[in-house]
């Protein structure tokens, strides 16, 4: 049966709606996502700190400024970390500096001077539990607003390197432990450990200690995990 012309306008009409409706919700979110200002809380040691380098190159203040190159304005971030801290000291220092203040990302990165000063490691893994439960209640959106990097390889430093085989067996076994606590309470493993090996052969992404990364390194894990960063955050405003 043939529509009348007035059947064949509605339905137009109709759809005219829905389109405009989608593109209207689509806009509310894009609005959204790029108006407001974020904040960043990172935790850890001197690879959060950027010992070595520039601040301006530590790898969460290379995160955010790449964060506002994609749109995003956000507020400096809030740091929580020491060269040598252990888990321990890390602890310590967030039950003296955090408040009820909550952040939209809480990035967790620590552990090498655990196995830097030969602590247990069964000991490390029941302060991180302790580590990401207070990080999860400082994330406005929970678990959905942490992540954890992994400990990177100093071995492969020239610091590290009479001892390399060693200390790559010792970071593998911690970061075993990282990754299944990670898993456990369900946040976001970012493994950058196999980045950080690639300094046997490039000292350029070696700082002039002879230990810590680079700028560049940096700029190398946050280039690996950038997009889920990214897409974590505009799915919490979706």
């Amino acid at each position: 049966m043939k529509k009348s012309l007035f059947q064949i306008v509605l339905i137009l009409f109709s759809a005219t709606i829905v389109l405009s409706c989608s593109t209207d919700s689509t806009n509310d979110v894009d609005e959204d996502f790029n108006s407001q200002d974020y904040s960043y809380l990172a935790l850890g040691d001197s690879y959060t700190i950027g010992e070595g380098v520039d601040k301006s190159q530590s790898w969460p203040e290379q995160l955010v400024k790449k964060l506002e190159e994609s749109g995003l304005d956000f507020n400096d971030p809030k740091i929580i970390a020491k060269t040598g801290w252990t888990t321990k000291n890390l602890l310590s220092a967030m039950n003296v500096e955090l408040t009820t203040k909550q952040y939209d990302l809480v990035s967790i990165s620590i552990g090498v001077n655990n196995q830097y000063q030969r602590r247990s490691i069964n000991e490390y893994e029941e302060d991180l539990k302790v580590i990401f439960s207070k990080a999860i209640n400082r994330s406005v959106n929970g678990k959905e607003g942490v992540f954890v990097l992994s400990i990177p390889d100093y071995g492969a430093t020239p610091f590290g390197a009479s001892n390399s085989e060693n200390i790559g067996k010792d970071i593998a076994r911690f970061n075993s432990v990282l990754k299944r606590v990670s898993e456990n309470f369900d946040v976001p493993f970012y493994n950058i450990t196999p980045i950080s090996k690639e300094a046997r052969n490039d000292l350029s992404l070696v700082a002039n200690d002879g230990l810590h990364p680079s700028g560049k390194m940096y700029g190398l894990w946050v280039n690996s995990f950038f997009n889920e960063i990214y897409n974590t955050l505009k799915k919490s405003v979706e």
